[in-house]
């Protein structure tokens, strides 16, 4: 992989899977939603998906993805039990919590990256 802005580098290690369940259910204490279970299981086109019955998925990949990436997935998925789209709110209030969580700027709070 080349070292540019558009070119996402997996991290030395990954994170253990059970350190990123905490992580999500810190972050849904947080936003006030109730998980009902995560899944972590190899994804082709997304970060994440969410039920409307409260389960998440993440892709596998996302584990050796920076922590502001996984960060950003997590609080998106979330706030989907929340909220359906990508309105207005929505896009305020994911803001506000990443910039909460990381005061200084970062590229991927405009929207992660897709995957194709």
């Amino acid at each position: 992989m080349t070292e540019d802005n558009t070119t996402l580098r997996p991290l030395e290690e990954t994170v253990p899977a059970e350190l990123f369940k905490a992580e999500v259910y810190a972050w849904a204490r947080r936003i006030g939603v109730e998980v009902k279970g995560i899944t972590l299981r190899p994804m082709r086109r997304k970060w994440g998906s969410c039920s409307t019955r409260g389960h998440l998925t993440f892709d596998t990949g996302l584990l050796a993805q920076p922590a502001a990436l996984r960060r950003e997935v997590i609080v998106e998925e979330l706030l989907h039990l929340k909220l359906p789209n990508h309105g207005q709110l929505f896009k305020a209030l994911k803001a506000a919590y990443l910039a909460e969580a990381d005061p200084s700027p970062s590229p991927t709070t405009q929207s992660a990256p897709c995957r194709s």
